[in-house]
């Protein structure tokens, strides 16, 4: 199989959507929930994501002879952990705050929550 080297992905389209999207998404959507379940700040989900994302690499690099010293595609990896991170924080947060505070606030969404009238 050929490699298709591109902007967003340096092996191919299926390795990078397994690995990054599945595999390590998962496990950002997870530590995304278990920050906002401790009520901890932006800042460790983002420190825990730049270390998720050093592992997703190392798998690239270990399993599919990805790079694994590449700035761009780190980062690349990276933002679509963090999306995928905050995403999962966000959703749970808003299941806690209508679910504690049911008195004031209510679900506005799947990610949304709003104040009472």
């Amino acid at each position: 199989m050929v490699k298709e080297n591109g902007l967003l992905w340096e092996v191919s389209f299926w390795e990078f959507f397994f690995v990054t999207v599945i595999l390590a998404g998962a496990a950002a959507y997870l530590t995304g929930r278990a920050v906002a379940r401790s009520w901890n700040s932006n800042v460790q989900l983002a420190i825990y994501m730049v270390l998720l994302t050093a592992a997703c690499r190392f798998i690239h690099y270990a399993l599919f002879n990805g790079t694994l010293l590449s700035l761009q595609y780190y980062i690349v990896d990276l933002i679509i952990l963090l999306i995928i991170a905050f995403i999962g924080r966000q959703v749970t947060r808003a299941r806690q705050m209508t679910t504690q505070y049911s008195f004031e606030y209510r679900r506005s969404g799947p990610a949304a929550w709003a104040r009472k009238t």
